[in-house]
């Protein structure tokens, strides 16, 4: 009797989904959907309104916030059995602030493969048109909703001097505003909604100013809020540097201080620190030596 063949497992895809116009779905991903054996949705309903709209008739599974641990397993068992899976969230690249990230983690644990299907995100949508630095970015997502933890929370990243990236819900936003003014400070906003749709709109201001803008209209849609690094601290670290090379160097006590376990190395990080040659700081290394055995 011929051994049993075991099941080959299937894979796991990651779907990104149109922000909101259609249009931004991508080739692959229609092909992934119309192929997948089944769809892990976070909203069947936005799901259905998806795959209708490019005709394509597919079995669903509810995958959300408050059930993904239950269905992961069940998931899970599928895809061990051979079946390939799709995973979408209501808009954008599931497992970024919505469910996925748990499902990803127990199926690479599985050694199950996971293929990413790449398209649009909030995230990066928002930022690239905000007019804002995009050198260097710190995505946060949602702040937590309790204004106590909300304000510890933005306490944490105040001295980051990236641009800072936030999630928020229409009825919040006011009040979140509110908070990252008071924590952060008055800084430059933009504030992002309904992207890619009819209604898109950027708010482009100081947080006062949005917030009174947001004031004077009916609040609707999902909000991206791109706010203004800590360009203070920016000044400020600076203007240490500034002053640091314009004072003489204590060399003894830049070498205490100074990472590496060789004299070599220390010296590299003192030029590094001062902003001075490597062999400047040497010859000065030189010049104390020699005034300290002339003494």
């Amino acid at each position: 009797m011929e051994p049993i063949k075991e099941q080959s497992p299937g894979q796991l895809y990651l779907v990104a989904t149109p922000l909101g116009n259609l249009e931004d779905i991508t080739y692959r991903a229609l092909r992934i959907l119309s192929e997948v054996d089944l769809i892990a949705a976070e909203d069947t309903r936005q799901a259905l309104k998806l795959l209708n709209h490019f005709q394509i008739k597919k079995k669903l599974l509810s995958y959300y916030q408050y059930n993904e641990k239950e269905q992961t397993q069940n998931i899970i068992d599928q895809l061990r059995g051979g079946k390939n899976i799709a995973l979408v969230s209501d808009a954008g690249m599931p497992g970024i602030s919505d469910p996925g990230s748990y499902l990803v983690a127990a199926a690479i644990k599985k050694q199950i493969k996971v293929v990413p299907i790449p398209g649009a995100t909030a995230v990066v949508t928002a930022l690239v048109a905000s007019g804002l630095d995009t050198t260097h970015f710190y995505f946060e997502g949602f702040l937590p909703r309790k204004k106590k933890e909300q304000q510890q929370r933005l306490m944490e990243i105040k001295k980051y001097q990236s641009t800072l990236v936030f999630y928020e819900a229409p009825h919040r936003i006011i009040a979140t505003l509110k908070n990252i003014r008071e924590i952060l400070g008055e800084r430059e906003v933009v504030v992002a909604r309904e992207l890619t749709k009819i209604h898109e709109e950027f708010l482009r201001g100081k947080i006062s100013e949005i917030i009174e803008k947001l004031r004077e209209n009916r609040i609707r849609g999902e909000f991206t809020l791109i706010v203004e690094g800590n360009l203070q601290s920016e000044a400020n670290d600076s203007l240490e540097k500034r002053t640091e090379l314009a004072e003489p160097l204590d060399l003894k006590r830049l070498l205490q201080e100074a990472e590496g376990k060789t004299l070599r190395a220390k010296l590299r990080n003192i030029a590094a620190r001062t902003g001075k040659n490597t062999k400047e700081i040497y010859q000065l290394y030189l010049e104390i030596n020699d005034q300290e055995n002339k003494e």
